[in-house]
């Protein structure tokens, strides 16, 4: 059995940038960046990003000068962190978050570049650079969707070079921090057969594992007995991590398990799945994609649990 105490990252996680966060606060620094030259903005335009396509597709990374005319007061530049050089820091990077500039505007800034949502650039990048553009997407669309406080609200005003928002009501003045909800995704198996389930508003042919919302006052384990057991029936024991990923669709932590069936039964929740079936592990290894049977994109974390249960690959 493999031992998987140091098991590698998924995608979108490995961001490549130190957060830096000790700087969030640190306001002469944080005008000195704005000033700088060599500062680097990735531009999120309605949750998309630019990506210069070629042999080698990369996304669009500005200097301030390339974006002159589009940095003004709606753009709320955050901080997303500064690159390590050696062991020195070297150039800041923020997201710029445009999507109240015409689409074209940004793109007459970016020679070569085309708009593609997170799930399409994914697939093209480098890893690093998706995890940086997931990470840049979470932070824009969490500050799109808490412009108001949630306790009174009144306007919130971005603080901590955009890692926070204050009520600006003094008589509430509640603070609000960027939001991950976090949900758990089981690769269930029983022996030589795993459980994967389809929703209708999956595309055609998609299968994948279950998954489900932590509630409060839950632990992920009991999270992942339940789920399984209303969405298919099915109750399960000996629940074993495997990894996350953060899936900033729109904001949340993938908690990955993976456990043994107790039973076989599958009487599956209709308003959450069209249904579930078992699969034997040989007729997995043998497939091939199409719109009948397909296994979930290579770089989710479902794609990742399923590949490592067809290889023998179980946490100890």
């Amino acid at each position: 059995m493999t031992d998987l105490t140091r098991i590698g990252s998924n995608v979108l996680s490995g961001m490549p940038l130190d957060r830096a966060a000790h700087r969030r606060v640190d306001a002469a620094w944080l005008k000195a960046s704005f000033d700088d030259p060599s500062t680097r903005y990735i531009a999120i335009w309605r949750q998309n990003a630019v990506v210069r396509l070629g042999p080698e597709p990369r996304p669009v990374v500005h200097y301030r000068e390339t974006l002159d005319g589009l940095l003004d007061g709606s753009a709320e530049p955050t901080l997303l962190g500064v690159e390590i050089e050696d062991g020195t820091a070297g150039a800041a990077h923020f997201v710029v978050d445009l999507s109240h500039v015409e689409a074209g505007a940004l793109l007459a800034r970016s020679p070569g570049g085309e708009m593609m949502d997170l799930r399409e650039l994914v697939q093209i990048v480098p890893g690093p650079d998706s995890a940086l553009i997931a990470y840049a997407r979470g932070l824009t669309y969490w500050h799109q969707r808490h412009r108001f406080c949630g306790a009174c609200g009144s306007p919130a005003a971005a603080l901590e070079a955009g890692h926070q928002r204050r009520c600006s009501n003094e008589d509430c003045g509640a603070v609000h921090f960027p939001r991950t909800d976090t949900a758990v995704i089981t690769l269930v198996h029983d022996g030589d057969e795993c459980l994967l389930c389809r929703q209708s508003r999956w595309p055609p042919g998609m299968h994948s594992t279950l998954a489900g919302f932590l509630e409060p006052g839950e632990s992920l384990e009991e999270c992942v007995a339940r789920e399984i057991e209303e969405e298919s029936g099915i109750r399960v024991g000996d629940v074993r991590y495997h990894s996350s990923q953060p899936w900033p669709f729109p904001g949340t932590l993938m908690v990955g398990f993976m456990a043994q069936a107790l039973s076989r039964e599958i009487a599956v929740d209709e308003t959450e799945l069209e249904y579930a079936h078992w699969y034997k592990r040989r007729d997995l290894l043998g497939l091939r994609d199409s719109d009948e049977f397909r296994l979930p994109g290579r770089y989710s974390i479902s794609r990742r649990l399923i590949e490592d249960w067809l290889a023998g690959r179980i946490p100890p």
